[in-house]
């Protein structure tokens, strides 16, 4: 008894060693900028975004995390309340594409395949590379030609996920991405019709939804905890 104890233990240990938990899922929602143009609310979607992405669970509380996105932005003085930024009135809309690593940690544990351990509130923090454009020549009359410029981001956020049914969960995630970068909105020191101030690096913030696919998991996974 002790032997088939023993042996059952360490297959379910190679099975947890190389085959865990996958996800695989699709997001879209609303994203909205924050900087020096428009409104100063951080939570205020008013354009689109969306992307796919992949979790590998280490175990029931952490999970690695990879995806690409796609998100829009776009912010007019004419929104703003602030007096100064509504008498400039400038407007612009950019897109950000948007490479993704990071880490997410469950607050309880999480088991698609449990009956009691289905849903959980997390954290999230990421690191990125994205890509969006940037004023490159100015042709006249208001007129720019633009270029593809990169950057680095770091996306963090919480989120709330609970399952659907035996395979599928869906998720409520709301990201903000800080960027080290002035010029999302297209500030530029090199043009005087885009040079209207700022001092502080732009933000963009995406709410959304998702659904997710799990498939992969060990044998004991729920059995051996």
């Amino acid at each position: 008894m002790r032997k088939q104890f023993l042996i059952l233990v360490c297959v379910c240990i190679t099975s947890i060693s190389w085959s865990q938990v996958h996800e695989i899922g699709m997001s879209f929602g609303g994203v909205n900028y924050i900087g020096d143009v428009g409104k100063t609310t951080y939570l205020s979607p008013n354009a689109f975004g969306g992307g796919i992405f992949y979790k590998y669970n280490l175990n029931p509380r952490v999970a690695l995390r990879g995806g690409i996105s796609y998100y829009s932005i776009e912010a007019d003085d004419a929104d703003a309340t602030n007096g100064i930024r509504k008498n400039r009135g400038y407007s612009f809309n950019n897109a950000i594409n948007e490479l993704a690593i990071g880490v997410e940690f469950n607050f309880f544990e999480y088991n698609i395949a449990s009956t009691t351990k289905t849903y959980t509130p997390y954290i999230l923090l990421e690191l990125a590379g994205i890509m969006y454009k940037s004023p490159k020549t100015d042709l006249g009359n208001g007129q720019f030609a633009y270029q593809n410029k990169k950057a680095i981001s770091i996306p963090f956020g919480i989120g709330f996920k609970s399952k659907l049914t035996q395979r599928i969960a869906l998720a409520i995630e709301s990201k903000v991405s800080y960027t080290f970068k002035d010029d999302l909105d297209y500030t530029s020191k090199d043009f005087p019709s885009l040079n209207f101030g700022g001092n502080s690096n732009d933000w963009y913030v995406f709410t959304g939804i998702s659904l997710v696919y799990t498939f992969g998991r060990p044998a004991c996974f729920a059995e051996f905890r």
